[in-house]
């Protein structure tokens, strides 16, 4: 058996420690041996094993990871990563990867080179509800689709001190979730041939923005992205509409919450939805509860070891990454142009 691959945490916020520390940790093929923390000592205080440094240029000297998980602000994604990889280090990074798509391009040329993995956390690929949508659009289910509709509404009426709140680059929810939303469209049927964006700060006194509506429009299909921080009434999570009926589901995925509660990612039972949150198929003569499949965030951190150590097909490529923010960017242009913007030969 191979050596665990030693993993650095940069970063620990909120999200590397509820969630990313606690997946690292269960992973077979990972040894979470050393983190990023500027003060205090937090992260040793649940992983004794785990040694803190005070900086990436610290962590990288002590030449006591392989592997380094980077979960900082996203202005920093793009030269922590660089400084990673150019320092031999496979990489993750969680999302938006960088915030600009030249910045991932650069990254990208770096690992190839080098001969590295460098992935990013797109942990939504691996909710129990979009991998049944998935199953549904790959087994035909609903027939020819013609219209896909994907929400990621809260109720957060106040402006926070988080730093998505601030004025900074990478800023705002379009970079937050509306990645992941149109890094899932773009799984499901690959690039849009046009894309029109709204977003808007809606709440007072906003500098980020707090909404966006984006459509990405296909041949004889369209699919619709949105999200806001004003929605207090329940809204469905996935529509999908097809010629042989339609399906929809409302609820996050129940991972998320798991990780709120503190509860480690392991087990059969990790991931699975009760009955009463299923979906409904709503075909032609009858209405028909879908059992949701389990969500499993673990599978994203065992493809990364598995590609490191044995070679296998990266899930999330730095190519993907970079077409969703490329994306992200034409609905930022169409949002200020008021206009459809058109996929062209050269791109977006």
């Amino acid at each position: 058996m191979k050596t665990p691959i030693r993993t650095g945490l940069v970063g620990y916020g909120s999200v590397a420690e509820k969630m990313h520390a606690p997946l690292i940790d269960v992973c077979p093929d990972l040894d979470f041996v050393a983190v990023v923390e500027r003060n205090g000592n937090r992260c040793e205080e649940k992983f004794p094993k785990v040694k803190t440094f005070r900086s990436l240029e610290d962590l990288l000297d002590s030449e006591s990871v392989d592997l380094v998980c980077i979960t900082t602000p996203n202005e920093f994604h793009f030269p922590m990563a660089k400084k990673c990889l150019l320092s031999g280090k496979h990489v993750v990074v969680d999302k938006p990867v960088t915030v600009h798509s030249w910045e991932a391009e650069a990254l990208q040329k770096i690992a190839q080179e080098k001969g590295l993995v460098c992935s990013v956390f797109h942990n939504r690929r691996y909710d129990g509800d979009f991998r049944t949508l998935q199953k549904l659009v790959a087994e035909n289910t609903l027939g020819r689709l013609v219209y896909l509709e994907s929400h990621f509404d809260r109720f957060r009426p106040q402006v926070s001190e988080n730093w998505r709140e601030k004025e900074v680059p990478g800023n705002g929810i379009t970079y937050d979730l509306g990645v992941h939303l149109i890094d899932q469209i773009v799984l499901l049927f690959g690039a849009p041939e046009s894309i029109f964006a709204d977003i808007q700060k809606q709440r007072n006194n906003a500098v980020s923005d707090d909404y966006f509506d984006i459509s990405l429009f296909y041949s004889g299909f369209k699919a619709r992205v949105t999200a806001g921080v004003l929605v207090n009434v329940p809204t469905p999570k996935f529509v999908l509409l097809g010629e042989k009926g339609s399906y929809q589901k409302f609820f996050l995925d129940v991972q998320e919450q798991a990780f709120k509660e503190g509860r480690k990612p392991e087990g059969e039972g990790w991931g699975i939805e009760s009955e009463e949150r299923w979906g409904k198929l709503y075909l032609e003569h009858e209405t028909i509860p879908l059992p949701t499949l389990p969500g499993d965030y673990r599978i994203f951190y065992q493809n990364v070891a598995d590609a490191i150590q044995k070679s296998a097909s990266l899930q999330v490529t730095l190519p993907q990454t970079i077409q969703v923010l490329k994306l992200i960017e034409a609905a930022f242009r169409s949002a200020r142009e008021g206009k459809k913007i058109q996929q062209t030969e050269g791109g977006w």
